[in-house]
């Protein structure tokens, strides 16, 4: 009997930028609007929330003086994001307070923190806890942990956790290597922070103490065999869908070892739309967490298709197939157990 076809997500452009730009981490706000990430034009762009009717024109908000990475909303529409400069070994953490700004004002970034150390290859972050976040570094091959004190403190940064299956390749001959962990998600019913290595093809996950916010054990294998880049989680359903850059394609992966088998839900067959996914974030509005994802791509800047044609860079509108739904804190728990 023939197997029938798996379901596979409908794609929709809602904005679309020129050719080589390097879209990267976004963020969804309350009213639908969208914030993304030009990686190595140093850019920050405003979408108008996503009409599926039609294209949305990118508004540009504002231009950094460093390579910009990581985006997270650390309150109701105040954000924070990375900058760092590779010759200078200089990195940074920028805050924007979107509380009360319209599209007729520029953007300001204020500094928080100036990192001690080089922090050379910061990419993906996520809220930990009320003024606690992480970001990874994905040429360090480690988490940064940040806090934030409330009032006019100081912001501080250590590191969270260092492990080998952070680390980037160092067999690569490309130049700088390819990237070890890249993003971050924290499933805060869970309580585990699950992350990619791009270089090690892996999705792994740590526990997290709720107390302390620290690693709560050693990382713990999730799923191999798989170049992902970003990643967003579904706690409802125990999936995670990863973006799986180099593949062109969105990846459907179960959050515990051995659960439900794999999906591939876009990329296959080639979507032209789809070249160079690299972050993913869930709408906001009601009934779109674990159904209606936002997706970013560089077109195939760093890694282009068997055609070498680089494409125009896209935001997406992903309508994601169905899954089983209510196996999220259930399926963690068991897996815990398995494990002990």
């Amino acid at each position: 009997m023939q197997q029938p076809e798996p379901s596979r997500a409908k794609l929709t452009s809602v904005a679309v930028f020129p050719r080589y730009y390097s879209l990267d981490n976004l963020a969804v706000r309350r009213d639908g609007s969208i914030l993304v990430i030009a990686a190595l034009q140093q850019e920050l762009w405003y979408i108008p929330p996503a009409d599926t009717r039609g294209r949305a024109e990118p508004i540009l908000v504002h231009t950094f003086d460093q390579l910009a990475s990581g985006l997270v909303e650390i309150q109701p529409d105040v954000f924070l994001l990375s900058t760092s400069d590779g010759p200078a070994r200089e990195s940074f953490l920028r805050r924007l307070n979107l509380r009360h700004w319209n599209l007729s004002e520029p953007v300001r970034a204020k500094t928080v923190l100036k990192f001690g150390e080089p922090a050379d290859g910061l990419a993906g972050s996520c809220l930990l806890a009320p003024g606690v976040i992480l970001l990874a570094d994905s040429l360090a091959g480690l988490i940064w942990r940040v806090d934030l004190p409330p009032g006019h403190g100081n912001a501080t940064a250590r590191v969270w956790l260092q492990h080998d299956t952070m680390g980037c390749d160092p067999g690569s001959l490309l130049v700088p290597p390819q990237h070890g962990i890249k993003g971050v998600r924290y499933a805060a019913r869970a309580g585990y922070l699950y992350y990619t290595s791009t270089a090690h093809r892996l999705l792994m996950r740590v526990p997290v103490d709720p107390g302390s916010h620290d690693p709560a054990g050693d990382p713990e294998f999730i799923a191999g065999s798989i170049m992902a880049d970003d990643l967003c989680l579904d706690e409802d359903a125990g999936v995670a869908y990863l973006t799986a850059h180099q593949q062109n394609a969105i990846e459907r992966v179960p959050l515990r070892a051995g659960g439900s088998a794999r999906q591939i839900v876009a990329g296959e067959p080639f979507d032209e739309q789809l070249v160079g996914p690299s972050s993913a974030a869930w709408g906001r509005r009601p009934g779109d967490y674990g159904r209606i994802a936002y997706v970013t791509t560089d077109g195939g800047l760093v890694a282009p298709p068997t055609d070498d044609i680089v494409r125009p860079a896209r935001l997406l509108r992903a309508e994601l197939p169905a899954a089983e739904r209510g196996c999220g804190p259930v399926c963690h728990r068991a897996a815990t157990e398995d494990n002990r």
